[in-house]
């Protein structure tokens, strides 16, 4: 399998990123793992489900941040789970936490949201983790791309865990308006959930239409990643996509 394109930056001042989507149950597994997945994938930009939210969560975020050569952006328990962490290549223009309405009986969900600035573009960035409910994830999706044009940028991009496959409502509402990455330019594994016998893709990347995607999947052969990590490091696997993202106009 050929790997993907490493981060650059074009003459035109363009952008070649990696982009990261990971569920982390929390850091309540192997910590080592999910750290070496994190470095091996080498992303300028990591959207995170299920980061810590209770005692001590920042701290662990940032150790996590920290021990994966990244920093913290935004998310965690302000978004009652999600969240953003970049490499040192993103200059952060603003952030947003957002908490969606809470339906009784089910957990509160959120979007962690930044704008930033990557070489000579500007891109807005959402990390989601929608709801286990058929009818409240299909809201929230739809609230979601709502959220995704109100950043006043022209490219973006949203990933997170899902919770539905390709084919469900909430999915097919964000892929008709979105670019699904890995329908797009396939690369690496298909499958996220469960890491121990991978037979669901519930975890995906998504970008507006101006951005190539120039491959995304799991990481099975992405070098330094191994099998072992995967199944320590908690219980989704990770989606990596490489995309490569227009110069914002009149910059060079």
């Amino acid at each position: 399998m050929p790997l993907l394109p490493n981060s650059r930056t074009e003459p035109d001042g363009s952008a070649v990123i990696r982009v990261l989507s990971y569920n982390i149950r929390s850091m309540r597994d192997d910590t080592d793992a999910l750290a070496r997945v994190i470095r091996a994938c080498a992303p300028d930009l990591v959207l995170i489900q299920e980061a810590p939210r209770f005692f001590r969560w920042r701290k662990k975020l940032a150790r996590l941040a920290r021990t994966s050569d990244l920093v913290v952006v935004t998310g965690g328990a302000t978004t009652t789970g999600p969240a953003i962490l970049s490499s040192l290549r993103a200059s952060v223009e603003r952030t947003e936490d957002v908490l969606l309405p809470r339906t009784p009986g089910l957990h509160r969900r959120g979007f962690a949201t930044a704008v930033v600035r990557i070489a000579g573009t500007r891109l807005g960035v959402l990390s989601c983790h929608l709801s286990l409910q058929k009818d409240e994830r299909h809201d929230q999706a739809g609230v979601l791309l709502d959220r995704l044009a109100g950043l006043g940028v022209e490219h973006a991009i949203a990933g997170g865990d899902l919770n539905e496959r390709p084919d469900g409502p909430a999915f097919r509402l964000l892929a008709d308006s979105l670019t699904d990455c890995r329908a797009a330019a396939p690369w690496g594994g298909e499958h996220t959930w469960t890491p121990a016998d991978p037979y669901q893709r519930i975890d995906a990347i998504f970008a507006t239409k101006g951005i190539e995607v120039l491959g995304c999947g799991v990481p099975l052969g992405q070098p330094g990643v191994t099998e072992a990590d995967l199944r320590a490091a908690t219980d989704h696997l990770p989606v990596l996509a490489a995309l490569r993202v227009p110069a914002e106009e009149g910059v060079s």
